[in-house]
């Protein structure tokens, strides 16, 4: 039986896992956790041979739970809604990494790659050098990205960021204008800023990224804010408080 361990900080997350463990005979699932911190204490004193871990918990996140466990994390498979991780992951070859929303089909493709380097380890509780050579990618310095990974109708879209012409916040997600089109993505505005080039985009608004080259025109509003005009149309708001971010990039006054 492969001991298995499910992290995730959602009720319906872990019982979908679960639901769909309880099908395979080979499989015993341990425990359930809802925070890295828990995570940590139960891998030290259950041992499993499997988790699958969501990045995004509470206390201490995915890649936090594998740097606290070092050599004796299990073979894991990665779980999250969020995308922007997705190509750290496959770049390094980690043994699998779900996107939420997925399918059975999807799920048991991971579930194969998880039995197949379950049963390489021989009982050997020794390094699992792809989660350690993920780890050691995410702790290197990172430059800004070069293209953003889109989730949409179960496909993965591989976004140049120098394509975007600038970004809304909606909600839980941003939304990414591309030319005539537009994506949504899983992610806060500080996220995506910390991500893109500033050389190449500006914060204006609590709301609103743009690419500088293509702001046209700045009309002055009431209070310190002016109205930014886009080369497409688009009419934006500079706030008072990202005025000098503006006026220090074009070193005149705004």
């Amino acid at each position: 039986m492969i001991r298995t361990l499910i992290v995730d900080d959602e009720p319906l997350a872990r019982d979908r896992i679960r639901g769909l463990l309880s099908r395979e005979p080979d499989i015993e699932v341990i425990a359930e956790c809802r925070d890295g911190l828990e995570a940590v204490t139960t891998i030290r004193r259950e041992r499993p041979a499997l988790v699958f871990l969501d990045v995004q918990i509470p206390e201490l996140d995915g890649f936090g739970v594998v740097r606290s466990l070092e050599d004796s994390m299990p073979v894991t498979v990665f779980v999250t809604a969020y995308d922007q991780y997705a190509l750290q992951a496959f770049e390094v070859h980690a043994v699998d990494y779900l996107l939420k929303p997925f399918d059975e089909e999807r799920f048991r493709k991971a579930l194969d790659r998880a039995r197949a380097a379950v049963g390489a380890r021989n009982g050997d509780s020794g390094v699992n050098e792809k989660l350690l050579a993920l780890l050691a990618d995410l702790k290197a310095p990172q430059g800004h990205a070069e293209r953003i990974v889109v989730k949409n109708a179960g496909r993965l879209f591989f976004l140049r960021s120098d394509e975007i012409d600038w970004v809304e916040s909606s909600g839980n997600y941003v939304n990414l204008h591309v030319g005539h089109e537009s994506h949504l993505l899983r992610e806060t505005m500080a996220g995506i800023e910390s991500r893109l080039d500033p050389a190449l985009f500006i914060r204006i608004h609590r709301t609103a990224i743009v690419k500088i080259d293509q702001i046209k025109e700045l009309h002055p509003l009431f209070h310190g804010e002016y109205e930014v005009v886009l080369r497409d149309g688009t009419r934006l708001t500079l706030s008072r408080g990202y005025r000098d971010r503006l006026q220090g990039l074009l070193g005149k006054e705004v």
